[in-house]
């Protein structure tokens, strides 16, 4: 089995990411699962082209994006995302979409076909804290879900894949005062589990 997992770049004025150190963080295998991992850019658009340029070359069985989702204190497995790009702050690039479709010929919604219930069982096991999120929001974390999806839907029938949320860093909550934070070596502990749970599906 091949896993594709994604991370972003820093945005937002961040120097750092949660999602790209925990994926770097990663084992190469899991389970005998092949972990290939991949970097985005916080950019609309250009995130998609470089993912599906990855699913074309790498043709993984699994695609697994991980995003920062500040104020959330807790590992969250996404659920559905929608086909709409709105986005509170501009990305890497100054771009801020408002109401946009991202695929014109998409649905409305698309929803992971992860076994995401036994995803965050598995953390929870694991004494990380976990939930199921029912919204990716609207920015760039959304707009590559979909595109994952989306693509699944059009090209890659056979392919799973969805989209996991994490909280700050602890380095980063110290200038948000009111912000949770998990520790990088939590949250690696929890994408691995989590991992471990869509391999052993």
């Amino acid at each position: 089995m091949k896993i594709l997992v994604t991370g972003f770049e820093p945005f937002g004025g961040e120097n750092i990411n949660p999602a790209l150190e925990a994926i770097n963080r990663l084992e190469d295998q899991i389970l005998g699962a092949n972990i290939i991992k991949l970097e985005l850019p916080t950019v609309f658009n250009k995130s998609i082209e470089r993912l599906e340029k990855a699913l074309e070359e790498e043709r993984p069985d699994v695609v697994l994006s991980i995003g920062q989702a500040g104020g959330r204190n807790r590992i969250t497995i996404e659920r559905v995302a929608i086909n709409i790009n709105d986005a509170r702050i501009p990305d890497n690039e100054g771009n801020q979409p408002i109401d946009e479709p991202i695929f014109v010929d998409g649905d409305t919604a698309y929803f992971s076909n992860l076994p995401i219930k036994r995803m965050v069982k598995a953390m929870k096991e694991n004494h990380i804290p976990a939930e199921i999120s029912n919204t990716a929001g609207t920015y760039v974390c959304n707009h590559v879900m979909y595109g994952i999806l989306y693509n699944i839907e059009k090209k890659y029938p056979h392919m799973k894949g969805g989209f996991i949320h994490i909280p700050y860093l602890p380095s980063q909550a110290i200038a948000k005062p009111a912000a949770p934070s998990m520790a990088l070596e939590d949250i690696v502990k929890g994408l691995t589990v989590g991992i471990q749970a869509i391999v052993g599906e």
